[in-house]
C-alpha cells in the first residue's frame, strides 16, 4: 500500500509537470496583456505627495510641498505615475502605438517674483522739461518717463528699481507714482495706486500707514481696479504701494497678488501648473503639445486672408490634408523659428466645407519641418 502511494505521487508530478514552459508562457501572456491596458487620469498633487517619505510610500521626499522648478516636476512625476499605475501602458497595432495612457497632472512649483522697494523720488519741473523740451513741468506722452530713465540711469544692471513720482497731462494734470525695474535688458513699469484709488481704499493721503493695512486693503481693491481688464484664475499682478516714513520720506514697496477666479491674495512665490504626461510604451514622458489657433495674420501669410479659413470642399485649394499641412508648416516655421526637435502643436483652424467649421491638426517638428502625429 505504501509503495502504491509513492507511485501515485510520482505519476502526479509527471502529469502536472509535463510542459516545463507553461509557467513561462503564462508570464509572457500576462506581460503582453499588460501592454493592452490604457488609462487616463486627472490628478492634483497634495501637500503630502511632495513631502511623504519613500519608506512610507512616497515618491519625492521633498523638503517643501512643491517642486523646485517645472523641470523637476517633469523629471519626478513619472516616478509617481509608474508607482501608482504600474500596469498602464499603450496599445499596439502593426508595430505602432495605437493608444497611450495619459495623465493630466496639476502641481505647485517654486516661482519667485521680485518684491523690490525704494524711496520715492519726485521729478522736478526741470526733470520733466529736460526730457520734453517744453516748460510745462509735466509729461504728455507715456514714453517720456522711459526717456527719463534712459537719460538718468544710462548703465542699469539687472534688478535695478526706482520709484518715481511724476506729473502727466492728459486733458488735465494728474500725479502718478510708479515703479520701474530693469529686467531682461529693459525697463518694466509697475503701476502704483493713484490718489483716487487710495481715497477709495479709505486713505486720507495717497499712501498707507502700515504694511498690515496694505495687506488687508489691496486684495479687496484689485477687483475694482481690474474690472475693465478681466483676469482668469492663476493670473498674477504686481502692485506698488507707498508708506509714509516721516521727515519728507515716502518709500514704495512692490507686492505680487494672485487671482483664484474669485478673489485676490498675496502671492507666496509658489505657482501652479498643469502638464499632460503620456506613456511612450516604456516610460511616462511629459507631453509638450502647444495648443495654437490660427490668427488673421496667419491666414494672410498663406494667402487665405480674404475669408480667414481653408476651403476644404471637393476640388478646392485646401481639400487635401497635404496642402493644409504645408500651409500650417509655413505658419509655424514663420512664427516659431526656434522650436526644438520634437515640439508638438495641436493647431485649430477655420474651414469652409459648405459650412463654417473648426478643424484640428496635430503635428510634431521632425528635422526642419512639421509632420503629422
Amino acid at each position: 500500500m505504501k509503495n502504491f502511494i509513492y507511485l501515485f505521487m510520482v505519476l502526479g508530478l509527471v502529469f502536472t509537470s509535463c510542459d516545463p514552459m507553461e509557467d513561462i508562457h503564462d508570464d509572457i501572456d500576462r506581460e503582453t496583456a499588460l501592454d493592452d491596458i490604457v488609462g487616463e487620469v486627472t490628478y492634483t498633487f497634495t501637500d503630502e505627495d511632495y513631502t511623504k517619505k519613500k519608506d512610507e510610500g512616497g515618491y519625492f521626499e521633498l523638503s517643501f510641498p512643491n517642486f523646485g522648478s517645472i523641470d523637476e516636476a517633469k523629471t519626478l512625476t513619472p516616478l509617481y505615475l509608474t508607482g501608482t499605475y504600474p500596469v498602464w501602458g499603450v496599445t499596439w497595432k502593426d508595430g505602432e502605438i495605437k493608444e497611450a495612457s495619459t495623465a493630466t497632472i496639476t502641481f505647485k512649483w517654486y516661482s519667485p517674483m521680485s518684491t523690490p522697494s525704494a524711496n520715492v523720488y519726485a521729478l522736478t519741473d526741470d526733470d520733466h522739461n529736460d526730457i520734453t523740451g517744453n516748460t510745462f513741468g509735466n509729461f504728455d506722452r507715456s514714453y517720456y518717463i522711459f526717456n527719463y530713465l534712459e537719460a538718468t540711469y544710462p548703465n542699469p544692471v539687472e534688478g535695478d528699481f526706482h520709484s518715481l513720482r511724476y506729473r502727466f497731462w492728459g486733458g488735465g494734470e494728474t500725479t502718478l507714482t510708479d515703479g520701474f525695474i530693469f529686467e531682461n535688458e529693459e525697463w518694466t513699469q509697475i503701476k502704483g495706486f493713484t490718489p483716487d484709488e487710495y481715497s477709495n481704499m479709505g486713505e486720507r493721503f495717497p499712501n498707507f500707514s502700515s504694511h498690515d493695512e496694505a495687506a488687508i486693503k489691496i486684495p479687496l481693491a484689485l477687483p475694482d481696479i481690474f474690472k475693465f481688464q478681466p483676469k482668469k484664475a492663476g493670473d498674477i499682478v504686481q502692485a506698488m504701494y507707498e508708506l509714509w516714513k516721516g521727515g519728507g520720506v515716502t518709500e514704495s514697496y512692490v507686492n505680487n497678488y494672485i487671482f483664484d477666479g474669485n478673489t485676490w491674495a498675496k502671492y507666496n512665490n509658489v505657482a501652479e501648473e498643469t502638464i499632460k504626461f503620456g506613456h511612450d510604451g516604456t516610460v511616462w514622458v511629459p507631453d509638450n503639445t502647444i495648443k495654437y489657433t490660427l490668427t488673421s495674420a496667419d491666414y494672410d501669410l498663406v494667402e487665405n486672408g480674404r475669408f480667414g479659413n481653408f476651403d476644404v470642399r471637393s476640388g478646392r485649394a485646401e481639400e487635401t490634408v497635404e496642402v493644409r499641412l504645408a500651409k500650417i508648416n509655413t505658419i509655424l516655421l514663420n512664427n516659431f523659428p526656434s522650436d526644438a526637435e520634437g515640439q508638438k502643436y495641436n493647431v485649430s483652424y477655420n474651414v469652409w466645407s459648405g459650412a463654417n467649421e473648426v478643424w484640428n491638426m496635430k503635428v510634431i517638428k521632425t528635422g526642419a519641418e512639421y509632420v503629422l502625429q
